[in-house]
């Protein structure tokens, strides 16, 4: 065969190669084109993407772990995990007031506070959000914004005894006594137990020099708890008239709470200025000397 019959021969080979190839190259695309959507599936890689049901769901649990470790003392994890629960998602009150709560346990009060806003633009009918205002402008020192927050709260729930007794103090720091009594009342309606009302009770009416009806509530006081407080509360009053019975009950109250000798510590626990003054007189008794030594030195080992 000479050269160009064998080219002529290569040539049409290639020809007719290249026809078939086109031909299945047409069979595959034709087949291709009538998979079925799970045969696609399984050619092209799939994607989860959550639904807001599912965001919720897994946020929520992560908001109820971070409550878990603040409970356990573990703050500064819980702050974090309360942050990563409101950055999944952020249109929950209640992942708001579970950061808030953490925020507070950090002392981050106004970083808290924003997170109330939050919660509250979310859903401002939860008097949680309200009362833990309360106390943050507590801790501030804005007794006012604290009265304020307290009474929003209490329209919500205007059975929480708590919140109640929380703003008979506020009107006891205030020194408004005839207001601070009406709360702690109606608290103890609520609850008739509730003897740090009562208490507080007794302590509004010394300020007032209603000498009987303070005896007449610590007294009822120390018949639901028989705690320290209500003990040297008592004890200052009957010192007035029974110095031997205000002394025995005063050394009773040191030995239950030796920090109820300070009176920087009687301060904080709202006890007005007459009464500090009687307490403190009593304490200053001969009687008294070595029991308060004693309670000062147990002070200093707590501390």
């Amino acid at each position: 065969m000479d050269v160009a019959k064998k080219y002529q021969s290569n040539t049409k080979r290639k020809i007719r190669m290249k026809k078939f190839i086109n031909k299945i190259l047409c069979l595959f695309l034709l087949t291709g084109f009538f998979l079925t959507s799970e045969q696609v599936l399984a050619l092209v890689p799939y994607y989860y993407l959550p639904t807001i049901k599912n965001l919720k769901k897994e946020s929520l649990n992560i908001g109820k772990t971070a409550y878990q470790l603040l409970y356990f003392g573990q703050l500064k994890e819980g702050l974090n995990l309360a942050k990563l629960a409101v950055k999944i998602y952020e249109s929950d009150e209640q992942l708001w007031l579970i950061l808030s709560e953490a925020q507070i346990a950090n002392e981050l009060y106004d970083d808290a506070l924003i997170s109330l806003r939050k919660a509250e633009k979310i859903n401002s009918n939860i008097s949680q959000i309200h009362f833990t205002k309360s106390t943050i402008y507590l801790q501030k020192g804005e007794r006012n914004n604290a009265k304020i927050s307290l009474e929003a709260g209490l329209k919500i729930e205007p059975n929480n005894y708590k919140a109640i007794f929380q703003l008979g103090n506020i009107f006891l720091m205030e020194k408004n006594y005839s207001s601070a009594i009406g709360s702690f009342n109606s608290a103890i309606k609520i609850k008739p137990d509730f003897w740090q009302a009562t208490n507080n009770i007794a302590l509004a009416y010394f300020e007032q020099d209603k000498i009987n009806k303070s005896i007449e509530f610590f007294e009822k006081t120390i018949s639901i708890e028989d705690n320290a407080e209500p003990l040297l509360g008592l004890a200052a009053c009957l010192s007035i008239n029974d110095i031997d019975s205000a002394i025995t009950l005063a050394k009773k109250a040191l030995t239950k709470n030796p920090k109820y000798v300070n009176s920087y510590y009687r301060e904080e626990q709202l006890w007005g200025g007459k009464l500090q003054s009687s307490t403190e007189l009593l304490l200053k008794n001969k009687q008294m000397e070595e029991d308060v030594q004693l309670a000062k030195s147990k002070i200093n080992e707590i501390s």
